[in-house]
């Protein structure tokens, strides 16, 4: 059972589906105990809300979401390596609430 999904993004009991990262549709398994940060910020122009899908600076990944343009709050997913995750889920509060009910204690900012 999914703690919280929507058509792009599926928190699942061990780990984060992200649909649409890969192109044309892969999916990225991100799995809780490898995210280290969470960081939620508001996006603006120049943060992320006209990019639908890829890269602006080559360290943050936005998985494919058509909708991204209308949404105002994102998140970057610290995992580690040197490419971000960036992410924009449909109800961010139950995004936010699912993920952090997930990953280890310490892990989130």
């Amino acid at each position: 059972m999914s703690a919280y999904k929507d058509r792009w993004l599926d928190c699942t009991d061990t780990a984060l589906l992200v649909k649409g990262y890969y192109f044309p549709w892969g999916t990225e398994r991100i799995p809780y105990g490898s995210i280290t940060s969470v960081d939620r910020f508001t996006m603006s122009a120049l943060r992320g809300k006209g990019r639908i899908w890829g890269s602006g600076d080559l360290k943050h990944w936005a998985n494919f979401d058509p909708r991204r343009p209308m949404k105002s709050v994102g998140f970057f997913l610290d995992v580690g390596r040197h490419v971000i995750p960036f992410v924009t889920p449909d109800d961010p509060d139950a995004f936010e609430q699912a993920l952090r009910s997930h990953i280890p204690s310490g892990s989130s900012s």
